[in-house]
């Protein structure tokens, strides 16, 4: 019987390369996207479902990039959309970083305990006839390149994530993957991913699946 795997997440979920002129839309192809690599490491027995919006955060409506970007809605729709599904992989945090949300480690963690309230909640549960959660922690942030404006301050505060969300984890008896322990983010803008550590951290995903 084929499985259903769900990759919820933002522009390092969706295969965003990293930026170096701003306003240009790109996206890897299906071969270096994590989620396919994950896929594809799995086997023939899995289905995906790629549900990465670059922008997306764990709790807030972006007065920039629209209320659309709000994670807690997103994942609501995506799981009343698709199904049923066995595996459900959360990788967000990256956008709650940026300087207009004031972020700290304990807020950014406050809004991804609010994913899990509603993937872990009875309703979607029932839905989809109960699935595991992976809980992916995004690696830390730099601040330079061309997102630099955005994300003064988010350095300091990534470094701090790890840790919360892995006592989040824990206490809510879900898996816990720390990217940041496989891949680093790029030089080039500080932010998303090189080819290379989609590879990487597509292999890394699938083996945590395949421990559940």
């Amino acid at each position: 019987m084929t499985k259903t795997l769900l990759t919820f997440g933002d522009s390092n979920t969706h295969g965003t390369p990293p930026i170096m002129t701003r306003g240009i839309y790109a996206r890897y192809d299906a071969r270096t996207r994590w989620p396919r690599v994950t896929q594809s490491m799995l086997g023939a027995d899995w289905a995906l479902v790629e549900e990465g919006l670059p922008g997306r955060t764990t709790q807030h409506d972006d007065p920039v990039m629209g209320a659309q970007m709000n994670g807690r809605t997103g994942l609501k729709i995506a799981l009343q959309s698709h199904g049923p599904i066995d595996v459900l992989t959360i990788m967000l945090g990256t956008n709650d970083l940026k300087t207009r949300f004031a972020p700290t480690p304990q807020f950014v963690t406050a809004g991804t305990a609010g994913l899990l309230d509603i993937a872990l909640g009875d309703e979607m549960q029932t839905r989809h006839g109960g699935f595991s959660v992976v809980l992916i922690c995004p690696p830390p942030v730099l601040e330079q390149g061309v997102l630099k404006g955005e994300f003064i301050g988010a350095a300091e505060v990534s470094q701090a994530l790890a840790d919360c969300y892995r006592a989040l984890a824990e206490a809510r008896g879900v898996a816990f993957l720390d990217a940041g322990a496989a891949i680093e983010v790029s030089q080039v803008d500080g932010v998303h991913f090189e080819a290379a550590a989609h590879q990487d951290l597509g292999a890394v995903v699938a083996r945590q699946v395949q421990a559940l």
